[in-house]
């Protein structure tokens, strides 16, 4: 279009220049050849006629031209979005609306590499792609959309290798009013700072910490409904009825288990017994730039009427707070999870590798600060400090019987995120463990996130 409007714009020159040297050409030839000034008034009334119609033509054009910035507008809220707050789950940073109501698709991925290398057993090195994650939105109009991400961890995925294929996500969203807005479907569960965050641009450490690992299962997904409010003053609600876990998949034969209690026995919808539902709920609070404040709960049944299976309840929760002051990033967790009835459960397991807990814990404070900046480069050192006990009770199951509780591992943290841009990071950082002290390792990192 611009070469068209450049092409009218010569031709309307031209056209102005044979008006003006015929202008002057006529005013001369009035005087000497009087005879002629009809044909000249004809030729230059033809002129004007052609002159208004390159004019005319113009005007289109640049209204034409004027009108595609506008048009290439109308996309860039949904992919602008994207890529500002790709610190935020595929949930979270969908919720701008498309402008002028237009459906819009928009595509995101995030992924990382890793590199660990225990410190005093060099033979138990390993290099991974931990994951990869492709997601997209599709906004149906101003109010519908849907979300998914579908995730390849491990880099390979078969009956012998030890990848796995997941969807994280896959929901549908409803917009009931400016500020409440409905959900259905695989949705992430809003607990802690990282199970709705967890991009490998948002969270310090080639590793996600600990507790968010081992208390929270992060990643952890349920299928329900949800209903997220965005209210004044800076509060966020959620709450709604999901899927739970299945008390069922405990497997007293493995160290499962003893890593994650959760993460040992959810369900991630596939196929997930629902006869008992569970009940959830979130607030946080960010009245205040820079602060955010929250807590969240889950509770519900576990065992779902299955035969042999004594009634158990799975509830977990968590208080947590971020600030990041200037150049500042501060943060703290602490998480706590319990099952009951227990003592039953366990009565049919006795003598085997791991017994269930009646609760399990953790908490950690992180500080970081961006030490450097320039254009699009950032280096942001970080300690975190946490403590994490995956059985810190048991129910009494008979003189000889019940475990005793597993010692409380302490994790100190030490590194650095080195940010290239707004999607791209690389770590480095080493961990020390006061229990496990033959785990200490170096870890090396590269992830990104749009």
């Amino acid at each position: 279009m611009s070469n068209n409007l450049n092409k009218k714009s010569l031709r309307l020159n031209a056209v102005m220049a044979v008006v003006a040297t015929t202008l002057a050409a006529g005013g001369a030839l009035a005087q000497v050849t009087p005879n002629r000034e009809a044909e000249l008034a004809g030729r230059l009334d033809k002129l004007a006629a052609e002159l208004e119609a390159v004019k005319a033509q113009l005007t289109q054009l640049q209204k034409e031209r004027a009108a595609q910035p506008a048009a290439a507008t109308a996309v860039a809220p949904a992919t602008a979005a994207n890529t500002t707050l790709s610190n935020a789950p595929l949930a979270a940073y969908a919720n701008a609306p498309a402008a002028g109501g237009t459906p819009a698709t928009v595509l995101s991925s995030y992924g990382e590499l890793t590199y660990t290398r225990p410190t005093s057993a060099s033979e138990n090195t390993q290099a991974d792609l931990a994951r990869f994650v492709l997601g997209f939105q599709h906004r149906f109009d101003d109010k519908n959309k849907v979300v998914a991400e579908l995730e390849v961890e491990h880099a390979v995925s078969s009956s012998s290798d030890p990848g796995e294929v997941a969807l994280e996500q896959a929901f549908v969203e409803h917009q009931l009013n400016p500020q409440v807005a409905l959900r259905g479907g695989l949705f992430l569960i809003p607990a802690g700072l990282l199970n709705e965050n967890h991009e490998p641009t948002v969270f310090y450490g080639v590793q996600r910490n600990f507790v968010e690992t081992a208390i929270i299962p992060t990643t952890w997904r349920e299928g329900g409904l949800q209903v997220v409010g965005n209210l004044d003053d800076g509060w966020t609600l959620q709450g709604g009825v999901s899927t739970g876990f299945d008390i069922t998949k405990w497997d007293a034969t493995s160290t499962e288990g003893a890593e994650s209690p959760l993460g040992s026995i959810h369900q991630e919808l596939a196929l997930a017994k629902a006869r008992d539902l569970s009940v959830f709920g979130a607030v946080n609070w960010r009245g205040i730039p820079g602060l955010q404040l929250g807590g969240s709960v889950f509770s519900g049944g576990a065992s779902h009427g299955q035969p042999n299976t004594p009634s158990s309840r799975i509830t977990l929760w968590d208080v947590h707070a971020r600030w990041t002051p200037d150049r500042w990033d501060l943060s703290a967790l602490y998480a706590r999870g319990s099952i009951s009835n227990t003592a039953a459960l366990n009565q049919p397991l006795v003598g085997g590798l791991t017994l269930i807990p009646s609760r399990f814990d953790g908490w950690y404070t992180q500080a970081a600060y961006r030490l450097w900046s320039n254009n699009d480069y950032s280096l942001s050192p970080f300690v975190r400090y946490e403590q994490v006990n995956t059985a810190r009770a048991y129910d009494e199951i008979g003189a000889g019987l019940t475990p005793a509780a597993r010692p409380t591992e302490k994790i100190w943290s030490l590194g650095a995120n080195f940010n290239i841009g707004s999607g791209i990071v690389l770590k480095a950082d080493y961990q020390r463990f006061d229990v496990a002290d033959d785990a200490n390792r170096i870890n090396l990192g590269l992830g990104w996130s749009f």
